[in-house]
């Protein structure tokens, strides 16, 4: 494969389209701005342009778009009213002019070898609609287990199948790691929606048949600190991503049912059944492992043992359950009773 071509310092003609389009919305980011921009700006794959739409900042972000942009033309700034990220997103993506669209936060770091590294990896599969990549949340000083958790998850997926398979896990690609084909991103769209804007746009494409990689490599450094829109805005909740799974699986898995079986019926179990019930889809049946409920009743459904899963064939079934282990357990007791993943059943946590 062709090396890619260095950091130019000469700016970029404004007449060709560049390869890449980095989408960048800023809100008060003048603490972080800059070196967000020099991570992007250093990139070995050099044939790009950063869209940054400020979003009404009311800081010293704006100036320092701008002396950016001064030096380098390939970085455009836009300004908005100060209405929110998914109009930031739209308005920007509106304005991207690059075959790939890169989403980038103005508080992370990508690494140099970013861009490159994931244009090869669509360039080598073109049957994916866009590409992830693994993280290294910073600082660590203070980090939470939660936090680490989520880390190894992400990035102990690998490919396209992992994705697909932990879909309705948690969301498997971090928003500002996504490089996305712009011609399905913009056919997408994002959407104002009670739950989290990325989430929403990776299961309505899912939904729709297309799919995602991940290129097995730490490409960004993603800065985790109390103001992040995550942790303090309420469509960022749990319960806000519980409810967003319980609508997509009543789009697609349990499209053409109004009965499923539920495995697992702990905190994680009973927010999906009670999402679910809202939607008017209910359990026919409750698999547990504890002697002492099987043979009970919940929402109206049995208790019953993993052994009777055979005669339930038939009837989509959810596994809900916390953690990577309890899954795996799960997953390999299925596979020994002949469930095939995604086929039978699909894991939701």
């Amino acid at each position: 494969m062709t090396r890619p071509s260095p950091v130019r310092s000469h700016p970029l003609s404004s007449n060709s389209p560049p390869a890449v389009s980095v989408l960048l919305p800023v809100r008060d980011a003048d603490r972080t701005l800059a070196a967000c921009l020099r991570s992007v700006a250093r990139q070995t794959w050099a044939d790009f342009e950063v869209v940054l739409v400020d979003d009404g900042s009311q800081d010293g972000g704006p100036a320092i778009a701008r002396a950016w942009a001064e030096r380098d033309a390939r970085i455009r700034c836009l300004a908005t009213p100060r209405r929110g990220l998914v109009h930031a997103l739209t308005h920007g993506l509106d304005a991207c002019r690059g075959e790939v669209v890169v989403r980038m936060d103005a508080d992370d770091i990508m690494h140099r070898e970013r861009l490159a590294a994931q244009i090869a990896a669509l360039r080598a599969d073109i049957g994916l609609a866009g590409v992830g990549s693994h993280v290294r949340i910073f600082p660590r000083r203070h980090l939470r287990s939660g936090r680490l958790e989520y880390e190894a998850w992400l990035n102990g997926l690998r490919g396209a199948d992992d994705v697909h398979r932990e879909m309705f896990v948690e969301c498997p690609l971090a928003h500002p790691t996504w490089a996305v084909r712009r011609a399905v991103l913009a056919g997408c769209g994002y959407r104002d929606v009670p739950w989290a804007e990325d989430y929403d746009v990776l299961l309505r494409l899912a939904l729709a048949g297309h799919r995602f990689g991940v290129v097995p490599r730490r490409l960004l450094s993603w800065r985790d600190h109390p103001r992040r829109s995550s942790r303090c805005e309420p469509r960022y909740g749990l319960d806000r991503f519980v409810a967003a799974k319980a609508h997509f699986l009543c789009l697609g898995w349990l499209a053409n049912h109004g009965r499923y079986t539920l495995w697992g019926y702990g905190a994680t179990g009973r927010s999906l059944a009670r999402a679910l019930l809202g939607l008017g889809r209910s359990p026919r049946a409750i698999v547990d492992l504890h002697p002492g409920r099987i043979g009970n009743r919940i929402l109206g459904a049995p208790v019953v043992a993993p052994h009777d899963l055979p005669r339930l064939r038939g009837t989509p079934l959810l596994v809900s359950v916390a953690g990577s282990t309890p899954r795996s357990e799960i997953r390999a007791a299925l596979h020994a009773l002949g469930f095939a993943e995604g086929r039978d059943f699909v894991c939701v946590a």
